[in-house]
Formats: C-alpha cells, structure tokens, sequence
C-alpha cells in the first residue's frame, strides 16, 4: 500500500521563550542547518545563540502568532487537509523540526497499512538546510524502524511547470490588484559554502555570476541556481520585462559570506532609486511563517517605508491555495498509479 507525506520546516509549540528555546536548540543542533565540527557548533548554538536569541525570537512570534498557533502549521494542516480530500491516498503532515514530527508523520502512515511512502519535502529548491535534512532523517527513521519501508522523495519542484504556473497565477492576482513599480523575488539565504558542498562535480560552482547560467548536472543540487531559475520562469510566464522584477536573499546570521544581493539592504535601497511601490514574494517558502510575516511582511515594510517607499505589498505564500492542493493531489495520484 502505498502512501505520502508532506513535510514542511516546523515551529515552536508556542510563543513562550522557553518553547522557542527548545525549538531553536533542535533545528540549530542540525548539522546541515549549522555546518560546523559538533563541538564548535553545540558551542555557538548552546553557549552564544541560545542565551541571546530564544527572547527576541519569541518576541516576534508574537507579534505574527494566530488564535489557532504558529501560522505555519495551521496552514500547513488546511493544505494537508485539502490534498487528504482530493486523493484516495494515505496523507499525512509532518515537521522537519517540532511537532508533528517526522518519526510520528511516518508511523501514522505505517499503521494504517503503507508500505512505501511518498515523501514530499515542501520546499520547492533543493538545499542542504531544508530538502536534505528532510530525506536524510526519513532514511534514517526508516532504518531502524520500519527496515521493509519503502521511501521515494519528489525531488526539488522549482522548474516543475504545474508549480510554476500556480506560483505565477498567485503573483498575477497581487500584481493586478496593487500595480507596484517594482517586484522583488526575495528567497531565504544560505551560506556560500553550502552552496560549494552541495556541489556534486566539486568544481562547478563558483557563485560568480556565469556558472547558474552554465548547463551542468551539479544544477540539480544548486539552491542558487534553483531559486534564479524559479524568478525567471515565472518572469517569462507572467511575460514581465527585465527592469520590472529582480531576486534577492534575506534571513543572513553570522558573520561568513550569505548569498547575495541581500532583501534588507536592497530593499532599502529601492526609493533611493524612485521605486515607490514595491511588492514583494517569498517563493523559497509555500507557507507563511516567520521569514514572510514578519521579517517582510512588518520589518522590510517599516525599512521601507523609513527610506522613502510609498506602498508595500507582500505576496502570500501559496498557503492552502485550492490550485495548489490539487497541484500536490496530482503528483500524489499520479505517483501511486505507477507500479
């Protein structure tokens, strides 16, 4: 029997420091997340981050928080919800980090019969700190679980044309509705070095402008690549001109060198060029969640505005968007009628 699970990044139980806390020590502690020697990494994480960071983190998820809980995962449980409706295959919902977690995201699916899952990390480009972790920790779950379990993960759907289509029918509606000056394709960053460690020619990937525009197997592990190649087919979808859009990296920490341009600074730097309405999509994420809310949606919005900019829009993820449930229903159904 055959069955799927969508797994998407996670968030704290709850706003409360100690919640936040626990949350960051688990998905900061992961060493596709934090790439350092273990000693060094549970030294920065467990000696400097987690003493400064956990309060200031809950105090913006506050400031983003629902009734019903972390953003993230209501909309994940309404998109789960939608998908569950439109396919007579076993769904389930887990988190890389937090709860429901991953381990009980598979069990559920084991107990109701399956014998070979569908995992679908909910990240539309490949990168260490997101679809890696996802499919290593299933594999891993698998192995000293359930050993006769079956694991096929969808690879990274960034250029997949059904995605595209759904990503750009969700900008179109915006762009119609505020007619801004400007749009900016803001994915979240990484550090450079992951970008060379996913590298599997170990010679391809320079970040220097040419190689993501250069044919090369090592495209289908490169999140830089991915995420430009992501801005220019909905770029030619929605038929935009050249000067009308630009992409862009935000959420940086520490100190090494992040992919570049930076959100925060080019954002600023918009009204200084006369761009007074700008609109703003996030399509590394297919929830809202903090990067999006909060960071863009109140944070880069103040920046803006402090600079001079006149009108901010922040384009919704695509969320449970009912095309977007039947996109996932599709590759679900058309998976499990394969032999």
């Amino acid at each position: 029997m055959k069955g799927a699970l969508l797994v998407n990044l996670g968030s704290p139980k709850s706003t409360s420091v100690k919640d936040v806390k626990n949350y960051l020590d688990e998905f900061l502690m992961d060493k596709r997340v934090i790439d350092t020697p273990y000693l060094l990494r549970a030294f920065l994480v467990k000696g400097i981050i987690l003493n400064t960071r956990p309060k200031k983190s809950a105090e913006a998820y506050k400031k983003i928080w629902w009734e019903e809980g972390s953003p993230l995962i209501v909309l994940s449980e309404r998109l789960h919800k939608k998908v569950q409706n439109n396919t007579t295959t076993p769904v389930e919902l887990a988190m890389r980090y937090g709860n429901p977690s991953l381990e009980n995201g598979i069990k559920k699916l084991v107990e109701k019969g399956v014998t070979e899952i569908f995992l679908i990390p909910l990240y539309p480009q490949f990168a260490m700190a997101t679809t890696e972790t996802i499919v290593v920790l299933a594999k891993k779950i698998s192995k000293n679980k359930y050993p006769n379990l079956k694991i096929t993960n969808l690879p990274a759907f960034y250029n997949n044309p059904n995605y595209i289509e759904v990503l750009s029918n969700s900008i179109q509606k915006e762009l119609v509705k505020t007619n801004p000056e400007h749009l900016l394709f803001s994915y979240h960053g990484v550090p450079e070095r992951h970008i060379k460690k996913s590298d599997i020619t170990k010679s391809h990937c320079k970040i220097d402008g040419s190689c993501c525009n250069t044919s090369s197997v090592a495209h289908e592990f490169c999140y830089r690549h991915q995420c430009y190649e992501t801005t220019k087919l909905v770029a030619e979808k929605l038929k935009l001109p050249n000067n009308f859009y630009s992409t862009s990296f935000q959420s940086r920490l520490g100190r090494d060198p992040w992919l570049q341009p930076y959100t925060d600074l080019t954002i600023d730097d918009f009204p200084k060029n006369n761009i007074k309405k700008l609109a703003v999509v996030t399509p590394a994420f297919v929830s809202d969640c903090l990067e999006t809310l909060e960071e863009i949606g109140m944070e880069a919005k103040h920046s803006f505005i402090e600079n001079g900019g006149e009108h901010f829009t922040t384009i919704p993820c695509l969320n449970d968007n009912d095309e977007w449930a039947n996109t996932l229903s599709t590759w679900i159904n058309n998976w499990s009628k394969k032999n």
